[in-house]
């Protein structure tokens, strides 16, 4: 009979028995218990488990001291086996080993984006890895976690950084303790998600700008100054995300509409600069010539920031010089690293209004686009993107950024990120009476609650109160 097809039977059925005489073959799913000790003074034993995951037999060795300890252990992994919870064989994973195996195979066949699987990776090389990546699953502990988060804390650690630390951590023994909860672990080991016990850090007050009615104004005043004025009225009238607006493409612009009339915006993909993947046998020594041997000598004017440690002996880095390279698949390649990164999910795909007067604006820059393209003439890259370079390129995230920063310096406006536009963007709506769920709806919030952490402005009714107070306060007496 094959091991497929064997039929279920009580566990007591299973147990080491003496064959008959003439018999020379043990049945099917019948464990082994050796005779007498080995060589090296041990009882052995075998038991038949299952299959792996190629179809062949898995049978798990034993050995023990003492033949009882052996028949122990037999009953052990018998009752394991019967109950469906033995899990594989081997030993249990590491902490560091548990995350690489969540971040390379689970997270990916999710479908989570390129740049969130990259920053997890940071967190782990940075914080993970070194303060629990060498404790076996089933032995951190929550005061072990509770003690790293503190000393994040004390490193200077933003509390947002550490939140999401934790938030990694326990996503992948969430997925591990599930699993060991049906199929079991190895030995048996009950597993808990440990993150469960700890209680993340308060974030306190998040220090968001956003722009005043006046500043907006004279940003886009500036702007129009530059030749930039569609890309900043664009995006702090729909309230884009940088990635949004510069990955924005004419055929899903709709703005040829009667004077007065609304357009519409189907915002579907977004630009972003991805990390090149190796793709050949050996990474490590396909970037070997760009390794990085020593540290820099003092005084060292090559990097901006800190300068980088020397490359460990095993580095797999340096993916961008692989000849083989490839980006995630799922992307758009556009210029170098710069791809579009398609929504997939139909609940992130977000169709906007688009005001008649940004309407008029952008049917003026399309015209100034293609007299742009005449110019270039071959030199022109066709892309289809509403933004781009004088060459039809896209726009480098980083180069849009430093426009921002420009633009703000001449208007005389304190700096902050570009993000602050898509704030201001909900500040004016909510101040001009839209209700929060249109403003979610225009941002793509998933929550209401995110919506009402974009808006800067007061309330009506505070606003009332305030002025009828200093009427009273400051107002001519009766």
């Amino acid at each position: 009979m094959s091991p497929h097809n064997v039929p279920s039977l009580p566990a007591a059925a299973y147990r080491c028995t003496v064959f008959p005489m003439g018999r020379t073959r043990r049945g099917n799913l019948e464990s082994w218990i050796s005779s007498e000790p080995n060589m090296r003074g041990y009882w052995e034993a075998k038991v038949w488990m299952g299959t792996k995951a190629n179809g062949q037999p898995d049978r798990r060795h034993i050995q023990r001291k003492t033949l009882p300890a052996v028949r122990k252990r037999v009953r052990e992994l018998e009752r394991q086996r019967d109950a469906g919870t033995a899990g594989r064989s081997g030993k249990l994973p590491t902490v560091q080993e548990m995350l690489e195996r969540h971040l390379t195979v689970v997270l990916p066949q999710r479908g989570r984006a390129p740049r969130t699987v990259a920053d997890y990776w940071s967190k782990c090389r940075n914080s993970i890895f070194p303060m629990w990546g060498g404790q076996r699953i089933d032995r951190l502990t929550p005061e072990h976690i509770e003690d790293g988060l503190a000393a994040m804390l004390t490193a200077g650690a933003a509390p947002a950084t550490v939140r999401k630390v934790l938030a990694i951590l326990s996503s992948a023994y969430e997925v591990q303790a599930k699993r060991a909860a049906r199929y079991g672990m190895t030995g048996g080991t009950a597993l808990v998600n440990p993150c469960t016990f700890v209680e993340p850090p308060e974030l306190g007050e998040a220090n968001r700008k956003s722009l005043t009615r006046r500043q907006a104004r004279a940003v886009l005043a500036i702007a129009r100054e530059r030749g930039q004025f569609a890309r900043w009225a664009a995006g702090l009238c729909c309230g884009l995300r940088q990635g949004e607006a510069l990955g924005l493409r004419w055929q899903f612009l709709d703005i040829d509409v009667p004077e007065g009339e609304p357009g519409e915006m189907r915002v579907w993909a977004q630009l972003q600069r991805l990390t090149w993947e190796h793709g050949c046998g050996s990474p490590h020594d396909c970037g070997k010539k760009y390794h990085k041997t020593r540290p820099c000598p003092a005084g060292c004017s090559r990097h901006a920031r800190a300068c980088p440690p020397p490359c460990p002996d095993d580095c797999t880095d340096h993916a961008r010089h692989c000849p083989e390279g490839r980006l995630p698949r799922g992307s758009i390649p556009l210029s170098g690293a710069l791809v579009l990164r398609e929504a997939v999910k139909e609940k992130k795909r977000k169709t906007i209004p688009v005001p008649p007067e940004l309407c008029a604006f952008l049917r003026e820059h399309r015209s100034a686009q293609f007299e742009a393209r005449m110019l270039a003439a071959g030199e022109w890259t066709d892309h289809d993107l509403v933004f781009t370079a004088w060459n039809g390129a896209p726009v480098s995230p980083r180069r849009d950024w430093q426009d921002w920063a420009e633009i703000l310096e001449a208007a005389g406006i304190p700096h902050s990120g570009v993000h602050s536009g898509r704030h201001t963007t909900a500040t004016i709506a909510v101040d001009e009476g839209t209700a929060i769920t249109a403003v979610q709806q225009l941002l793509g919030h998933a929550s209401v609650k995110t919506t009402e952490g974009y808006d800067h402005s007061s309330s009506p009714g505070a606003r009332l109160a305030a002025r009828a107070v200093g009427k009273a306060l400051f107002g001519e007496s009766e």
